[in-house]
């Protein structure tokens, strides 16, 4: 799309993916034959900035850093389309409608309005798993699953810790335990900081 857009005179359109994962080399891997930048936040600090709990999510931010379509889940591929039930074309065409006529197909009040805050539990949640992290890379496996247990149960819907958590234990993310969070998320209602039914 970024190579469509930009032959088509809009050369100042720029995807940016960022990865939520501390494995460099994995990431390193998926980057290799994409053509824009892939940016790495382990910390999840732009999760935290913007109110991301699940993934993906994509922002439209234009040329003046203003939010034109706030976290909004969508797909670059149809790759889990079977799965979701959720084709990328019609992402897609409101991506080109934004670029090419300024339209992303929502106010700015409504844009603003999208995204409440995170709760108070959400964020402490986001700094036990930061803690599971850092005790993890010393080897405090105890202390790292405690803090892991206790972001999970603060947050039991953020996809950006439940998931991410998988892998730094030893989980495959898209084994049973991801299919198993997967139908607890949609029996709660699939609850989404962000726009749905876009």
């Amino acid at each position: 799309m970024q190579d469509e857009l930009r032959a088509d005179g809009f050369e100042t359109f720029q995807v940016i993916a960022v990865a939520i994962d501390g494995n460099v080399d994995a990431i390193r891997s998926f980057a290799a034959d994409v053509s824009f930048p892939v940016l790495i936040d382990a910390g999840h600090l732009l999760t935290e900035l913007y109110a991301v709990s699940n993934v993906p999510t994509v922002l439209l931010i234009d040329e003046d850093d203003r939010i034109a379509m706030p976290n909004w889940s969508a797909y670059g591929t149809d790759t889990f389309s079977e799965f979701t039930g959720v084709s990328a074309d019609r992402q897609h065409d409101r991506i080109r409608r934004w670029v090419r006529e300024g339209d992303a197909g929502i106010s700015e009040d409504e844009a603003r309005a999208a995204v409440g805050d995170l709760t108070a539990d959400e964020e402490a949640a986001r700094l036990h798993f930061r803690l599971a992290v850092a005790l993890q890379e010393r080897q405090d496996a105890d202390g790292a699953e405690r803090h892991f247990v206790r972001a999970a149960s603060l947050a039991p819907h953020d996809w950006t810790i439940r998931r991410a958590m998988m892998p730094l234990r030893g989980e495959d993310p898209f084994g049973q335990g991801f299919f198993d969070l997967y139908q607890e998320w949609l029996d709660d209602g699939s609850p989404y900081h962000g726009l749905s039914g876009y």
